[in-house]
């Protein structure tokens, strides 16, 4: 999944295993978008203290992993599920994926994921840029979309697949949330004769395509940790990040990903404490250099390598229920308007 940064840098999780449609009663089979990574010992604490076994299912991107959900839900294949997140979880309620409501005890309702779901973190898809790379250019960074058509700025931006990769996909909602549909369309086919560049997906944008890791552009679709995250990960820790933030609007997503229960579930206690663990003080606090994502619940501390992750002023969003009803066709209008 190339969905969020450094994922790869997680590692294994210890006890964890994919379910089957067997499995044992003290078995919770808990379904996890594959940039899922949280410390051994707290999914062992966990474990011990609710007397269950963790068995997570990794299931692709959040996208695959809900389409594996709604294929399975004669008979499902989990009990809980994290990483839906606010592009799909109209989309799973309307599938009859997830238990409707959750009660109050399991945790705050974020209004872009509903009753359904308790929200766990939250990040946002925006534009990153090389500060060296910048710099040698002598070209001033643009201030508004609209300015990267410029002549000026030709071949300076690389983007995932709006149709395959989730960044790639919210940064598409962003631009038409913030500049409308019509205008955001005319904007990509703008683009696209200015030098846009288009890869499959996160991965390669990043590690291949930015010039931060010697590739030819300069700007990248990202996420508003990255900064921090390439100073968490250096050998030799930098006083300030390689890369920063550029949020300009329309190129602005907030993304919300929760967690919730698979509809008719037979483990429905354990199911719900493990809600009320993805949102407690430890599980908040990791996920922050784990997951590379703000903690949703308010008040938490954060790691100090967030420092370099400055979160937006301002930010698109769109309701759920309008990106149920218009994401794929939006999708299929990209694909046309930029890579035929």
């Amino acid at each position: 999944m190339n969905r969020r940064l450094f994922a790869l840098a997680a590692t294994a999780l210890a006890g964890s295993s994919f379910s089957t449609l067997s499995h044992a009663a003290d078995e919770l089979r808990v379904m996890v978008h594959s940039s899922f990574a949280l410390p051994k010992h707290l999914l062992a604490q966990f474990e011990a203290k609710n007397g269950v076994k963790l068995a997570i299912i990794k299931g692709g991107d959040a996208g695959e992993m809900l389409n594996k959900l709604i294929l399975t839900r004669a008979r499902p294949i989990a009990d809980v599920v994290y990483g839906i997140d606010n592009t799909l979880a109209s989309k799973a309620l309307a599938a009859g994926v997830l238990e409707p409501a959750l009660p109050p005890v399991a945790g705050a309702v974020d209004a872009q994921l509903g009753e359904a779901l308790a929200a766990v973190d939250y990040g946002f898809v925006n534009l990153n840029y090389d500060k060296a790379a910048v710099a040698k250019s002598g070209t001033p960074l643009p201030k508004t979309l609209q300015d990267l058509t410029l002549p000026a700025y030709k071949g300076w931006l690389v983007v995932p697949n709006a149709a395959t990769s989730s960044p790639g996909y919210a940064f598409l909602l962003a631009t038409i949330a913030g500049m409308g549909e019509e205008q955001a369309f005319a904007w990509w086919a703008q683009m696209r004769a200015n030098g846009l560049k288009v890869v499959k997906g996160w991965s390669e944008a990043y590690y291949t395509e930015f010039s931060l890791n010697k590739g030819s552009y300069p700007l990248v679709v990202s996420y508003a940790t990255s900064p921090a995250a390439e100073v968490f990960y250096a050998k030799n820790k930098p006083a300030e990040s390689p890369t920063a933030s550029l949020n300009l609007p329309g190129g602005v997503f907030r993304q919300v990903e929760g967690v919730g229960l698979i509809k008719g579930t037979a483990q429905k206690a354990a199911a719900l404490k493990f809600v009320d663990f993805m949102r407690s003080s430890p599980v908040q606090a990791a996920l922050q250099t784990e997951m590379w994502m703000y903690p949703a619940v308010p008040k938490t501390a954060l790691a100090p390598a967030m420092r370099h992750a400055i979160q937006p002023i301002a930010f698109e969003n769109l309701p759920p229920q309008v990106i149920a009803g218009k994401g794929a066709a939006w999708a299929a209008r990209w694909t046309q308007v930029v890579l035929k």
